[in-house]
C-alpha cells in the first residue's frame, strides 16, 4: 500500500513536469555516534567527548529527482545552543519554507514534495505557506514508512562518518557536518544509490 502511494506522487510529478523531492530532518549533539575502531589487544579504546547539555546541530535535507536530470541533495543547518528564553529549537515553518524556496530557485521548476507527518509539517501555518506557493504540491508519507524516504540514508551515511569523533564545541561540529554534507552533494552516485535503496521505481510511467 505504501509503495503504491509513493508511486502516485511520482506520477503526479511526471504529469506536472516537476521535481519529486523527499524531505527529512535529523539532529546531532556533541556526543558522537559509537563506531568500531582499532586498539591494543585487551584495552578498550576510550574517546573523551563533551556532552554539553542539549546543544545540537539540527539538519533538514531534500533529495530531489527528475527524469533526465542529475539527482540533487539540498540541505539547511540550524544550531540549537541549549535552553534560553525566546530561543527557538529546531526548524520552524518559516525555516522549511525558506528551504523549499531555495530548492525551487536551484531546481528551476515546480516541486512535488513528500515528507512525514511531523507536527510542523502539518500545522495551519505550514498549510498557509504551502498554499501561497503555486509551484509546490505536498504529500504526506504513509505512517511508519521511513524506508521509502531516501533522505534517511543521508543521515545514516553522515552519522557513520561522525563515529567516535571528538568535537568540543558546537561550531566545530557544525563545520564538520557542513563539510560532510557538501561532499555528499558532489557524489551523484551516492545520491542515486540512496534513491535506489528505497526499492521505488522513479522512471516516468
Amino acid at each position: 500500500m505504501e509503495g503504491r502511494a509513493v508511486a502516485r506522487h511520482k506520477k503526479t510529478a511526471a504529469d506536472l513536469g516537476a521535481w519529486l523531492c523527499f524531505e527529512d530532518e535529523a539532529g546531532q549533539g556533541l556526543r558522537p555516534p559509537k563506531g568500531r575502531t582499532w586498539g591494543r589487544r585487551g584495552n578498550t579504546p576510550v574517546v573523551q567527548v563533551t556532552a554539553a547539555g542539549t546543544k545540537r546541530v539540527s539538519m533538514a535535507a531534500l533529495i530531489c529527482t527528475k527524469s533526465g536530470h542529475r539527482s540533487r541533495l539540498i540541505y539547511r543547518i540550524h544550531l540549537d545552543r541549549g535552553p534560553a528564553k525566546g530561543r527557538r529549537k529546531g526548524f520552524t515553518e518559516t525555516d522549511y519554507a525558506r528551504l523549499l524556496d531555495a530548492a525551487h530557485q536551484q531546481l528551476g521548476g515546480p516541486i512535488v514534495l513528500v515528507w512525514d507527518n511531523l507536527n510542523t509539517h502539518v500545522s495551519h501555518t505550514m498549510r498557509e505557506l504551502i498554499d501561497a506557493r503555486l509551484w509546490l504540491t505536498v504529500y504526506q508519507l504513509p505512517a511508519y514508512a521511513p524506508e521509502f524516504n531516501p533522505v534517511e540514508g543521508v543521515w545514516s551515511h553522515l552519522k557513520r562518518s561522525l563515529a567516535n569523533l571528538t568535537k568540543h564545541s558546537l561550531d566545530q561540529l557544525t563545520a564538520l557536518v557542513k563539510t560532510r554534507l557538501k561532499r555528499m552533494q558532489y557524489r551523484p552516485g551516492l545520491i542515486e544509490g540512496l534513491i535506489a535503496k528505497t526499492g521505488l521505481d522513479f522512471q516516468p510511467p
